[in-house]
């Protein structure tokens, strides 16, 4: 079986997110391409499904983490842009729908993007399911 570049895995977000994660202020933008020929910039769409992409920014919780970088962004295909339900900065969330896409990096090391379909507020312990 041969897998082709760009193949997008499904993972559960605690997997990715074992700890949660909050997003970070103000950092929910729409996605861009950009034609390398014209020097323009366009609004992103996914390759797969030809809906617009969104960018947001979020912090990693994960206590294992201290020292490092914690922010990362996950790429969010929606046909509007997403609105958090809270209003607070720092809102925790969690991500439906993800999936994993790794590469090779301009630096030879091994990376990989994160994509998801939306997000919510994470259900409060013992509710789930209610």
């Amino acid at each position: 079986m041969a897998l082709k570049g760009g193949t997008r895995f499904s993972v559960r977000f605690e997997d990715v997110f074992p700890a949660g994660c909050v997003l970070v202020p103000d950092s929910i933008t729409e996605a861009q391409d950009y034609n390398a020929a014209t020097g323009a910039r366009t609004p992103a769409v996914d390759k797969l499904t030809g809906v617009r992409v969104w960018t947001v920014r979020v912090m990693d919780m994960d206590p294992d983490l201290a020292g490092r970088a914690r922010e990362i962004a996950v790429k969010i295909t929606a046909p509007v842009q997403p609105i958090p339900d809270s209003a607070a900065p720092f809102a925790p969330v969690e991500f439906e729908g993800m999936t994993v896409t790794p590469y090779v990096g301009q630096t030879g090391r091994l990376t990989y993007s994160l994509r998801a379909t939306g997000f919510r507020a994470p259900v409060p312990a013992g509710r789930a399911g209610k």
